[in-house]
Protein backbone atom coordinates (compact mmCIF):
# COMPACT_ATOMS: atom_id res chain seq x y z
CA UNK A 1 0.00 0.00 0.00
CA UNK A 2 1.37 3.29 -0.83
CA UNK A 3 2.15 5.76 1.98
CA UNK A 4 0.38 9.32 1.98
CA UNK A 5 1.52 12.63 3.05
CA UNK A 6 -1.56 11.73 6.07
CA UNK A 7 0.46 8.57 6.87
CA UNK A 8 3.40 10.63 7.78
CA UNK A 9 1.58 13.15 9.95
CA UNK A 10 0.96 15.90 8.06
CA UNK A 11 -2.06 18.48 8.76
CA UNK A 12 -5.17 17.42 6.73
CA UNK A 13 -5.53 21.10 5.51
CA UNK A 14 -2.03 20.62 4.17
CA UNK A 15 -2.91 17.21 2.30
CA UNK A 16 -5.84 18.97 0.79
CA UNK A 17 -3.61 21.62 -0.31
CA UNK A 18 -0.92 19.12 -2.08
CA UNK A 19 -4.18 17.35 -3.51
CA UNK A 20 -5.54 20.55 -5.17
CA UNK A 21 -2.15 20.84 -7.05
CA UNK A 22 -2.34 17.12 -8.15
CA UNK A 23 0.34 15.93 -5.40
CA UNK A 24 -0.80 12.77 -3.43
CA UNK A 25 1.63 10.15 -2.69
CA UNK A 26 5.16 11.43 -1.25
CA UNK A 27 8.92 11.09 -2.99
CA UNK A 28 11.17 8.93 -0.96
CA UNK A 29 13.24 11.94 0.33
CA UNK A 30 9.78 13.30 1.88
CA UNK A 31 8.92 9.67 3.01
CA UNK A 32 11.95 9.51 4.89
CA UNK A 33 12.14 12.93 6.55
CA UNK A 34 8.98 14.16 7.31
CA UNK A 35 8.04 12.48 10.12
CA UNK A 36 11.34 13.03 11.92
CA UNK A 37 11.22 16.74 10.96
CA UNK A 38 8.31 17.12 12.24
CA UNK A 39 8.73 15.25 15.62
CA UNK A 40 11.54 17.54 16.11
CA UNK A 41 14.47 16.23 14.75
CA UNK A 42 17.80 17.66 13.21
CA UNK A 43 17.81 15.97 10.15
CA UNK A 44 20.29 15.56 7.96
CA UNK A 45 18.92 14.83 4.24
CA UNK A 46 21.24 13.37 1.33
CA UNK A 47 19.39 14.06 -2.27
CA UNK A 48 19.85 15.15 -5.43
CA UNK A 49 18.32 18.45 -7.32
CA UNK A 50 14.83 17.28 -8.56
CA UNK A 51 13.99 14.96 -5.83
CA UNK A 52 11.44 16.68 -3.97
CA UNK A 53 13.44 18.52 -1.37
CA UNK A 54 11.28 21.31 -1.05
CA UNK A 55 8.51 19.46 0.22
CA UNK A 56 10.79 17.75 2.34
CA UNK A 57 11.17 20.68 4.59
CA UNK A 58 8.63 22.89 3.56
CA UNK A 59 6.01 21.13 4.76
CA UNK A 60 7.12 20.18 8.05
CA UNK A 61 8.69 24.10 8.29
CA UNK A 62 4.79 25.31 7.59
CA UNK A 63 3.25 23.09 9.71
CA UNK A 64 5.59 23.50 12.86
CA UNK A 65 5.66 27.23 12.68
CA UNK A 66 1.25 27.02 12.47
CA UNK A 67 1.34 25.05 15.86
CA UNK A 68 3.58 27.66 17.77
CA UNK A 69 2.32 31.22 19.42
CA UNK A 70 5.17 33.22 19.55
CA UNK A 71 5.22 35.99 16.95
CA UNK A 72 8.23 36.85 15.17
CA UNK A 73 10.01 34.46 12.46
CA UNK A 74 9.77 31.18 13.44
CA UNK A 75 11.73 29.70 10.28
CA UNK A 76 14.37 30.85 8.63
CA UNK A 77 15.20 29.04 5.10
CA UNK A 78 19.02 29.50 3.59
CA UNK A 79 19.30 29.04 -0.05
CA UNK A 80 22.00 29.66 -2.56
CA UNK A 81 20.34 31.73 -5.46
CA UNK A 82 17.58 33.94 -5.35
CA UNK A 83 15.88 31.83 -8.54
CA UNK A 84 15.71 28.80 -5.84
CA UNK A 85 14.65 31.73 -3.28
CA UNK A 86 11.48 32.70 -5.21
CA UNK A 87 10.64 29.17 -6.06
CA UNK A 88 10.72 27.87 -2.35
CA UNK A 89 8.49 31.03 -1.67
CA UNK A 90 6.28 29.82 -4.53
CA UNK A 91 5.69 26.44 -2.76
CA UNK A 92 5.27 27.91 0.97
CA UNK A 93 2.77 30.24 -0.22
CA UNK A 94 0.58 27.78 -1.22
CA UNK A 95 0.54 25.44 1.39
CA UNK A 96 0.73 28.46 3.94
CA UNK A 97 -2.53 29.69 2.80
CA UNK A 98 -3.85 26.34 4.20
CA UNK A 99 -2.38 27.33 7.86
CA UNK A 100 -2.58 31.06 7.72
CA UNK A 101 1.18 31.16 7.83
CA UNK A 102 2.95 33.92 6.12
CA UNK A 103 6.51 34.01 3.86
CA UNK A 104 8.65 35.90 2.37
CA UNK A 105 12.15 36.12 0.65
CA UNK A 106 14.88 38.31 0.70
CA UNK A 107 18.11 38.38 -1.78
CA UNK A 108 20.26 40.57 -3.69
CA UNK A 109 19.75 41.92 -6.98
CA UNK A 110 16.26 42.72 -5.93
CA UNK A 111 15.03 46.13 -4.30
CA UNK A 112 16.00 46.26 -0.67
CA UNK A 113 13.65 48.79 0.93
CA UNK A 114 10.67 46.96 -0.41
CA UNK A 115 12.00 43.49 0.72
CA UNK A 116 12.02 45.77 4.11
CA UNK A 117 8.71 47.18 3.94
CA UNK A 118 7.10 43.56 3.05
CA UNK A 119 9.74 42.57 6.33
CA UNK A 120 8.11 45.28 8.59
CA UNK A 121 4.09 43.92 7.58
CA UNK A 122 5.26 40.51 9.06
CA UNK A 123 6.45 37.03 7.96
CA UNK A 124 6.59 33.32 9.98
CA UNK A 125 8.83 31.99 7.57
CA UNK A 126 11.79 33.62 5.97
CA UNK A 127 13.51 32.62 3.07
CA UNK A 128 16.87 34.33 1.98
CA UNK A 129 19.83 34.23 0.66
CA UNK A 130 23.00 34.38 2.50
CA UNK A 131 25.07 38.02 1.64
CA UNK A 132 20.81 39.57 1.35
CA UNK A 133 20.11 38.36 5.14
CA UNK A 134 23.58 40.01 6.19
CA UNK A 135 22.87 43.01 5.66
CA UNK A 136 18.91 43.34 6.70
CA UNK A 137 21.25 42.14 9.93
CA UNK A 138 23.75 44.85 9.69
CA UNK A 139 20.45 47.72 8.99
CA UNK A 140 18.86 45.74 12.20
CA UNK A 141 15.64 45.61 9.82
CA UNK A 142 15.05 42.08 11.08
CA UNK A 143 15.47 40.07 14.26
CA UNK A 144 16.58 36.29 14.18
CA UNK A 145 15.65 35.81 17.93
CA UNK A 146 12.53 33.97 17.45
CA UNK A 147 13.86 31.42 15.05
CA UNK A 148 12.66 28.36 15.80
CA UNK A 149 13.42 26.18 12.58
CA UNK A 150 16.67 26.96 10.28
CA UNK A 151 16.67 24.75 7.46
CA UNK A 152 19.79 24.96 4.98
CA UNK A 153 18.87 23.94 1.50
CA UNK A 154 21.71 22.67 -1.34
CA UNK A 155 24.05 23.52 1.43
CA UNK A 156 26.73 21.81 -0.73
CA UNK A 157 25.84 25.06 -3.75
CA UNK A 158 26.23 27.26 -0.51
CA UNK A 159 29.88 25.93 0.05
CA UNK A 160 30.64 25.96 -3.93
CA UNK A 161 29.53 29.43 -4.27
CA UNK A 162 31.93 30.18 -1.52
CA UNK A 163 29.20 31.51 0.87
CA UNK A 164 30.18 28.97 4.05
CA UNK A 165 31.90 31.87 5.82
CA UNK A 166 28.49 33.94 5.06
CA UNK A 167 26.52 30.78 6.44
CA UNK A 168 28.14 29.98 9.61
CA UNK A 169 27.86 33.86 10.74
CA UNK A 170 24.54 33.67 10.63
CA UNK A 171 23.67 30.37 12.49
CA UNK A 172 25.75 31.83 15.26
CA UNK A 173 23.55 34.54 15.02
CA UNK A 174 20.70 32.16 16.41
CA UNK A 175 21.07 31.88 20.01
CA UNK A 176 17.96 30.17 20.95
CA UNK A 177 17.04 26.26 20.89
CA UNK A 178 16.47 25.85 17.62
CA UNK A 179 16.01 22.40 15.02
CA UNK A 180 17.65 22.53 12.37
CA UNK A 181 17.17 20.75 8.88
CA UNK A 182 20.36 20.27 6.38
CA UNK A 183 19.81 19.06 2.75
CA UNK A 184 22.35 19.02 0.04
CA UNK A 185 23.30 16.29 -2.68
CA UNK A 186 27.07 15.52 -1.08
CA UNK A 187 27.87 15.68 2.67
CA UNK A 188 31.72 15.76 2.77
CA UNK A 189 34.25 18.83 3.34
CA UNK A 190 32.27 22.03 4.02
CA UNK A 191 29.09 20.47 4.45
CA UNK A 192 30.26 17.29 7.08
CA UNK A 193 31.44 21.07 9.31
CA UNK A 194 28.69 22.31 9.80
CA UNK A 195 26.59 18.93 10.21
CA UNK A 196 28.97 18.89 12.99
CA UNK A 197 29.06 22.46 14.42
CA UNK A 198 25.13 23.45 13.62
CA UNK A 199 23.44 19.95 14.14
CA UNK A 200 22.50 17.99 17.41
CA UNK A 201 22.58 14.35 17.02
CA UNK A 202 21.04 14.78 13.25
CA UNK A 203 18.89 11.56 12.02
CA UNK A 204 20.79 10.92 8.86
CA UNK A 205 18.37 9.71 5.43
CA UNK A 206 19.55 9.09 2.20
CA UNK A 207 18.20 8.93 -1.24
CA UNK A 208 20.21 6.19 -3.29
CA UNK A 209 20.06 7.73 -6.51
CA UNK A 210 21.60 5.97 -9.28
CA UNK A 211 23.95 7.60 -12.34
CA UNK A 212 21.10 9.93 -13.75
CA UNK A 213 23.71 10.33 -16.96
CA UNK A 214 23.00 6.35 -17.66
CA UNK A 215 19.74 4.81 -16.03
CA UNK A 216 17.38 8.02 -17.22
CA UNK A 217 18.64 10.43 -19.51
CA UNK A 218 19.25 9.49 -24.14
CA UNK A 219 22.24 11.26 -25.04
CA UNK A 220 23.26 12.85 -28.17
CA UNK A 221 26.21 13.65 -29.93
CA UNK A 222 25.54 16.24 -32.95
CA UNK A 223 28.57 17.38 -34.88
CA UNK A 224 27.37 20.79 -36.60
CA UNK A 225 28.53 23.40 -38.68
CA UNK A 226 29.66 27.03 -37.19
CA UNK A 227 26.79 28.12 -39.20
CA UNK A 228 24.52 26.05 -38.85
CA UNK A 229 24.45 25.67 -35.45
CA UNK A 230 21.95 28.50 -34.27
CA UNK A 231 19.36 26.41 -36.99
CA UNK A 232 19.97 23.07 -36.01
CA UNK A 233 19.13 24.13 -32.39
CA UNK A 234 15.76 26.43 -33.58
CA UNK A 235 14.62 22.78 -35.32
CA UNK A 236 15.15 20.33 -31.69
CA UNK A 237 13.20 23.46 -30.02
CA UNK A 238 10.56 23.47 -32.25
CA UNK A 239 9.98 19.71 -32.30
CA UNK A 240 10.18 19.78 -28.15
CA UNK A 241 8.03 20.60 -25.77
CA UNK A 242 10.26 22.56 -23.40
CA UNK A 243 13.93 23.07 -23.40
CA UNK A 244 17.11 24.38 -21.54
CA UNK A 245 20.44 25.10 -23.50
CA UNK A 246 23.40 26.21 -21.86
CA UNK A 247 26.41 28.52 -23.45
CA UNK A 248 29.69 28.50 -21.65
CA UNK A 249 29.41 32.66 -21.52
CA UNK A 250 27.19 35.20 -21.17
CA UNK A 251 27.27 36.74 -24.52
CA UNK A 252 27.27 33.40 -26.28
CA UNK A 253 23.58 33.08 -24.34
CA UNK A 254 22.66 37.01 -25.96
CA UNK A 255 24.13 35.64 -29.54
CA UNK A 256 22.38 32.69 -29.28
CA UNK A 257 18.83 34.37 -28.96
CA UNK A 258 18.92 37.01 -31.64
CA UNK A 259 20.17 34.12 -33.81
CA UNK A 260 16.74 31.79 -32.91
CA UNK A 261 15.13 35.28 -32.54
CA UNK A 262 16.30 35.52 -36.58
CA UNK A 263 14.87 32.04 -37.16
CA UNK A 264 11.28 33.50 -35.62
CA UNK A 265 11.90 30.94 -32.37
CA UNK A 266 11.43 32.73 -28.89
CA UNK A 267 13.60 31.69 -26.21
CA UNK A 268 14.13 33.46 -22.64
CA UNK A 269 17.48 34.63 -21.64
CA UNK A 270 19.00 34.07 -17.82
CA UNK A 271 22.68 35.27 -16.80
CA UNK A 272 24.53 37.30 -14.49
CA UNK A 273 24.14 40.87 -16.37
CA UNK A 274 20.03 40.88 -16.76
CA UNK A 275 18.48 42.27 -14.00
CA UNK A 276 16.75 40.35 -11.07
CA UNK A 277 13.49 41.28 -12.73
CA UNK A 278 14.42 40.46 -16.41
CA UNK A 279 15.49 37.01 -14.47
CA UNK A 280 12.70 36.32 -12.88
CA UNK A 281 10.29 37.23 -15.92
CA UNK A 282 12.14 35.46 -18.11
CA UNK A 283 11.78 31.96 -15.69
CA UNK A 284 8.46 32.89 -15.10
CA UNK A 285 7.30 32.85 -18.78
CA UNK A 286 9.27 29.84 -19.19
CA UNK A 287 7.81 27.96 -16.07
CA UNK A 288 4.41 28.95 -17.45
CA UNK A 289 4.66 27.67 -21.08
CA UNK A 290 4.85 31.18 -22.78
CA UNK A 291 7.95 30.20 -24.68
CA UNK A 292 9.67 26.55 -24.89
CA UNK A 293 13.09 27.38 -24.61
CA UNK A 294 15.42 29.38 -21.74
CA UNK A 295 18.82 29.41 -22.47
CA UNK A 296 21.36 30.06 -19.44
CA UNK A 297 24.85 29.88 -18.13
CA UNK A 298 25.81 27.10 -15.26
CA UNK A 299 25.97 30.21 -12.92
CA UNK A 300 22.64 32.00 -13.59
CA UNK A 301 21.01 28.08 -14.03
CA UNK A 302 22.17 26.90 -10.36
CA UNK A 303 19.34 26.49 -8.04
CA UNK A 304 16.68 26.29 -10.84
CA UNK A 305 13.76 23.83 -10.56
CA UNK A 306 11.58 23.44 -13.73
CA UNK A 307 9.62 20.14 -14.30
CA UNK A 308 9.17 18.63 -16.96
CA UNK A 309 12.20 19.34 -19.31
CA UNK A 310 12.51 17.01 -22.04
CA UNK A 311 15.59 18.13 -23.54
CA UNK A 312 18.79 20.17 -22.34
CA UNK A 313 21.19 21.06 -24.89
CA UNK A 314 24.64 21.92 -23.93
CA UNK A 315 24.82 24.55 -27.14
CA UNK A 316 28.82 24.80 -25.64
CA UNK A 317 30.29 21.72 -24.82
CA UNK A 318 31.03 22.40 -20.83
CA UNK A 319 34.47 21.86 -19.28
CA UNK A 320 34.15 18.94 -17.29
CA UNK A 321 32.37 16.27 -16.35
CA UNK A 322 31.00 17.54 -13.43
CA UNK A 323 29.45 20.46 -15.45
CA UNK A 324 27.62 18.14 -17.66
CA UNK A 325 26.36 16.16 -15.06
CA UNK A 326 24.90 19.20 -13.46
CA UNK A 327 23.10 20.42 -16.70
CA UNK A 328 22.26 17.01 -17.56
CA UNK A 329 19.87 16.98 -14.58
CA UNK A 330 17.84 19.87 -15.33
CA UNK A 331 15.66 17.00 -17.54
CA UNK A 332 14.93 13.40 -16.30
CA UNK A 333 14.38 14.75 -12.60
CA UNK A 334 11.92 12.46 -10.38
CA UNK A 335 12.26 9.37 -12.27
CA UNK A 336 10.94 10.87 -15.53
CA UNK A 337 13.13 10.31 -18.81
CA UNK A 338 15.30 13.01 -20.71
CA UNK A 339 17.73 13.73 -23.89
CA UNK A 340 20.34 15.41 -23.55
CA UNK A 341 21.96 17.02 -26.82
CA UNK A 342 25.25 18.15 -27.13
CA UNK A 343 26.50 20.33 -30.15
CA UNK A 344 29.81 19.70 -31.61
CA UNK A 345 31.73 21.76 -33.91
CA UNK A 346 35.13 19.39 -35.59
CA UNK A 347 37.59 21.53 -33.24
CA UNK A 348 35.63 20.38 -30.51
CA UNK A 349 35.40 16.18 -31.11
CA UNK A 350 38.51 15.70 -29.00
CA UNK A 351 37.64 17.28 -25.99
CA UNK A 352 34.01 16.03 -25.92
CA UNK A 353 35.42 12.11 -26.70
CA UNK A 354 37.55 13.14 -23.78
CA UNK A 355 34.50 14.08 -21.63
CA UNK A 356 32.62 10.41 -22.57
CA UNK A 357 35.55 8.38 -21.15
CA UNK A 358 34.98 10.32 -18.10
CA UNK A 359 31.36 9.58 -17.71
CA UNK A 360 32.00 6.10 -19.21
CA UNK A 361 29.78 6.69 -22.38
CA UNK A 362 30.40 5.34 -25.72
CA UNK A 363 28.06 7.51 -27.93
CA UNK A 364 29.32 7.97 -31.73
CA UNK A 365 29.34 11.81 -32.71
CA UNK A 366 27.18 11.68 -35.48
CA UNK A 367 26.78 15.02 -38.24
CA UNK A 368 23.86 16.99 -38.87
CA UNK A 369 22.16 19.55 -40.67
CA UNK A 370 19.90 21.46 -39.86
CA UNK A 371 17.39 20.25 -42.87
CA UNK A 372 17.39 17.42 -41.37
CA UNK A 373 13.54 16.26 -40.39
CA UNK A 374 14.80 14.09 -37.30
CA UNK A 375 15.70 17.16 -35.79
CA UNK A 376 11.91 17.75 -34.62
CA UNK A 377 11.58 14.18 -33.22
CA UNK A 378 15.02 13.27 -31.84
CA UNK A 379 13.37 10.08 -31.02
CA UNK A 380 14.19 8.98 -34.45
CA UNK A 381 17.29 10.61 -34.34
CA UNK A 382 18.04 8.35 -32.10
CA UNK A 383 16.80 5.26 -33.47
Amino acid sequence: MTETFGDLGVNPALVTALAAKGVESPFPIQALTIQDALAGRDVCGKAKTGSGKTLAFGLPAVQLIAERDVDGIGGLIMVPTRELATQVLEELQYLGKALDIKSTAVYGGANIEKQINKLHEGTDLLVATPGRLIDLLDREELSLETVELVIMDEADRMADMGFMPQVEWILRKIKGQHQTLLFSATLDGAVDVLINRYQTDPVHHEVASKEVTVENMTHLFLQVHDMDKPKVLASIIEGAERVIVFCNTKRSCDRLSADLSKARVSAEVIHGDLRQRHREKALDAFMAGQTKALIATDVAARGIHVDDVDVVVHFDPPEDHKTYLHRSGRTARAGEEGTVVTLVLWNEELAVKRLQKRMDLDEPIVEVFSNNPKLGNLEELIS
